[in-house]
């Protein structure tokens, strides 16, 4: 069982950092167009004219191979036997073991929104409204599919990216990453009461 998920993550991975270039297109390709086709036309009518589609490609691929078998008097049967007789059915166990994980994680998001709603820390909450307040213009410039889509254009770029560039932006990132750290502990040194609990 512990070798299925490893084994998932890996090929995540892999159509990630296209290692795989038709595969990586495939998906990254398919996926672009659905969520463009979704701007522009509402979610029904994308997935009736998915399922169109499909529906046609079978339909015909069905009829086709039966004109060929009837006019060579084979025998080969339904075109799709394979794929109808796989069984398909998610079982118990996987479903028990992904819905404590997603379980985990449910809980763990409450217990964390809860602790910054009511200021547990007041630096944290403090970070979250900003992050709010800053949602609020990202919310305001782009719509919820637009952000899938940029989203779903650096997930299949920036890995690459990265790969190709590691220490050029890890340093760049470290400068960064230190400059906030220095701006966080100047404004806490000033403003009483901001300093963390643990400190």
């Amino acid at each position: 069982m512990d070798s299925q998920p490893s084994n998932w993550k890996d090929k995540v991975v892999d159509l990630l950092y296209w290692r795989d270039v038709k595969k990586t297109g495939v998906v990254f390709g398919a996926s672009l167009f659905l969520l463009l086709s979704l701007t522009v036309f509402s979610i029904v009518s994308v997935v009736a004219y998915i399922a169109l589609g499909l529906l046609s490609v079978t339909i015909s691929f069905r009829i086709y191979k039966g004109v060929i078998q009837a006019i060579q008097k084979s025998d080969e049967g339904h075109p799709f036997r394979a794929y109808l007789d796989k069984d398909v059915a998610v079982s118990e166990e996987l479903v028990q073991k992904y819905s404590h994980v997603v379980l985990g994680h449910f809980n763990n998001t409450v217990k964390e929104l809860r602790r910054l709603f009511l200021v547990d820390d007041l630096v944290d909450s403090l970070k979250f409204a900003v992050l709010m307040w800053v949602f609020t213009y990202v919310g305001a410039l782009f719509n919820g599919l637009t952000l899938m889509i940029l989203a779903v254009i650096s997930l299949f770029s920036i890995p690459v990216i990265y790969e190709k560039h590691q220490v050029q932006i890890d340093h760049y990132l470290g400068l960064v990453n230190k400059n906030v750290k220095d701006a966080v502990t100047k404004i806490q040194d000033k403003i009483p009461g901001l300093k963390r609990k643990t400190e």
